[in-house]
């Protein structure tokens, strides 16, 4: 990687669940010329697993992203504006990959100025609707998946609903907030299309450009993506894991924005009073409805030991009698560690020992801790007071971290071995191996996971399976993401930033012990306790653009061929002595503790009656992920597993004796 800065991050996390501000004009566009995009995109096509030059699928796809970013909300163009493109012929497409060698992007250029007449047109219509009445019962659910208006009559219609939800949301923060609020969302939609509008020519190119560069780079793949230097920024608070605020996830439902994750130890989780699925309406009085994410996101934070005040409307009663409830929560602002470096340990009492159940969130190092240390510390500690009789490793959540650590947390569970083996954009295979024979734990193991396991949790779950070592209960599959990224920044570059920009660029994949790849596909769980995310579009399979899946030779028997000669030998005599075997003690034991498992699942009430209502209200996941009010099913599930498996283990000793 020549081209790349030093200590470049290797990056495999999967589902992101924080969002940075996504749209463009609530930030500077990048530096760049339309030589710049053309010799960027190059620079992250040679470093790319697969895309290495463009081509008229690149360009096609390229096409469809970027008249997305123009009109993601399917409000301005309609299906004649952009049929060309959507539906584009080959000789177009052969051009557009043709013209960029050239630094040449007419098309681009033509659909941006479609957007200036669109733009025009979306001005009348708005104030035709100024006079008319707005329909009732509006819901956000009807601005999922929309398709571009046929006729200017449909899109009349599209607006009229679209401020309808506005308003009914406005309405309940009072007239005065009322009135703040429209005349915001006015405000900044003609912001927005001024921007567009803009007759600076210096101004108007970067911003094209930059619009550009998002598309053909998020094309390559679900997760090649391209930063302005303000999103890079954003970027790199996720992966430093710091920030002051009060620890919350946000979702944008258009109609406001909804808590759908409260950060463990965090001053809103401190506070106690703001809830999951609380759907935020106002901070400090300000309205937040026509803001973006990244907007509402620094609103919300700020200086440590500050107060700000969420506005929030909750929902009271279940489907047949629901009510709103509008609620001022105030929340002290401090430093947020977020729940992907933390660990959190119980224990389960059981026979005449305890079942340890370690929840690892993320797969982290810094200077103070890691993830591996800290989880060999965690069980430890318990070894101090109790007898282990098995281990619930919980991973569900778990978006990644760094492959190092991957390596070492399944190594605690392991002899020597390979433990992942990843292929770089070159073909290159490279195995990485675990060389410590110390294992923190031997006996009865369970890996709980979910859809939302990701990435180095993937290869943890997958190097204990392929060797037999551990059980892996929860939903049917894990993620699927099976490639690893690289960030042109570094952590201590943040005042570096390239004011041309970032980017992030997946180098590889990664297979399991066995030669499997989890992308697309995921794990596969030995014993499947739903968690209700299988009623969601949860997954590398929902993502735009994924590579596909593939296979590699098992490493099974690794014959150390990518050591150099000189080296190989000495290594050998180290290294394959307690070499890690494929297990069966616990993988014979499969079809006894699948087969309980589905009778208990079938046995209980409660449990059902929650996929149930998973299926009809997926808002009711979120409940679960704060534990309150209703049980953890899958945790539940996973300790009558282990308590068989230790059992049924037990019996087998006592028989072979």
């Amino acid at each position: 990687m020549p081209f790349f800065r030093k200590n470049a991050f290797l990056i495999i996390f999967g589902a992101c669940f924080f969002v940075f501000a996504s749209n463009l004009f609530a930030q500077k566009p990048a530096e760049i010329s339309y030589r710049d995009v053309t010799a960027k995109m190059k620079e992250i096509m040679q470093s790319h697993v697969s895309a290495k030059k463009m081509n008229e699928e690149i360009a096609k796809r390229s096409l469809d992203l970027f008249i997305d970013s123009l009109d993601p909300t399917k409000t301005y163009f309609l299906r004649d504006d952009v049929e060309k493109w959507i539906e584009p012929e080959d000789g177009l497409l052969h051009q557009i990959a043709k013209d960029f060698e050239k630094a040449k992007f007419s098309q681009f250029q033509a659909i941006f100025d479609q957007m200036k007449e669109a733009i025009i047109r979306r001005n009348i219509l708005e104030q035709k609707i100024d006079n008319e009445l707005l329909p009732q019962g509006v819901s956000a659910k009807e601005f999922k998946n929309m398709t571009w208006c046929k006729t200017n009559e449909d899109l009349v219609e599209r607006l009229k609903r679209l401020r309808a939800l506005q308003l009914d949301v406005a309405s309940k923060m009072g007239k005065e907030a009322q009135d703040t609020a429209l005349s915001r969302l006015k405000k900044r939609r003609l912001k927005v299309e001024e921007d567009y509008m803009n007759r600076d020519r210096v101004f108007n190119e970067r911003m094209l450009c930059t619009l550009i560069l998002k598309s053909i780079s998020s094309s390559l793949d679900a997760h090649t993506t391209y930063f302005t230097p303000s999103e890079a920024s954003q970027f790199l608070i996720s992966v430093q894991q710091k920030l002051l605020g009060i620890g919350v996830q946000l979702r944008d439902d258009i109609d406001g924005f909804t808590i759908v994750k409260i950060v463990e130890g965090g001053p809103a989780d401190k506070g106690k009073e703001l809830k999951v699925k609380d759907k935020v309406i106002a901070i400090n009085n300000e309205p937040v409805i026509g803001l973006d994410v990244g907007e509402v996101v620094e609103l919300i934070r700020g200086q440590e030991g500050t107060q700000v005040v969420l506005r929030v409307i909750r929902e009271l009663g279940d489907n047949s009698q629901k009510s709103q409830m509008l609620k001022d929560i105030p929340i002290t602002r401090g430093e947020v560690v977020l729940q992907e470096s933390r660990i959190e340990s119980t224990i389960h009492p059981f026979a005449d020992g305890v079942i340890a159940h370690i929840r690892l969130h993320a797969f982290y190092q810094d200077n103070d801790s890691s993830s591996s240390a800290d989880l060999a510390k965690a069980l430890a500690e318990i070894q101090k007071n109790h007898k282990i009789s098995g281990i619930i490793l919980d991973l569900r959540y778990n978006a990644g971290g760094m492959l190092s650590q991957a390596v070492s947390v399944a190594g605690l569970f392991l002899q020597k071995g390979v433990i992942v083996s990843i292929k770089d954009e070159t073909g290159q295979i490279h195995p990485l191996r675990d060389l410590d024979t110390q294992m923190c734990w031997n006996g009865p193991l369970i890996v709980l996971i979910n859809r939302a396991s990701a990435s180095a949790a993937e290869i943890v779950t997958g190097a204990l399976q392929d060797y037999g070592r551990a059980i892996i209960v929860g939903d049917d599959h894990t993620y699927g993401k099976g490639t690893f990224q690289t960030f042109t920044l570094t952590s201590d570059s943040a005042s570096g930033i390239d004011p041309r920009g970032e980017y992030k660029v997946t180098r590889g994949c990664y297979y399991t012990a066995s030669g499997k790849s989890p992308q697309l596909v995921g794990v596969k769980s030995d014993v499947v306790v739903p968690s209700g995310l299988e009623t969601l579009e949860v997954g590398e399979m929902f993502a735009k653009y994924p590579l596909e899946n593939d296979a590699i030779e098992s490493a099974f028997d690794d014959n150390l061929a990518d050591v150099p000669l000189l080296q190989r030998d000495k290594l050998a005599r180290l290294y394959l002595t307690d070499h890690q075997e494929i297990e069966k003690r616990y993988t014979s034991l499969l079809p006894i503790l699948a087969g309980n498992s589905k009778w208990r699942q079938s046995d209980d009430k409660a449990y059902k009656q929650f996929l149930e209502a998973v299926k009809n209200d997926e808002s009711e996941l979120f409940d679960t992920e704060r534990g309150e009010n209703r049980a953890d099913f899958q945790l539940y599930e996973a300790l009558n597993v282990v308590k068989d498996l230790i059992i049924l283990s037990q019996e087998e000793v006592r028989s072979a004796a």
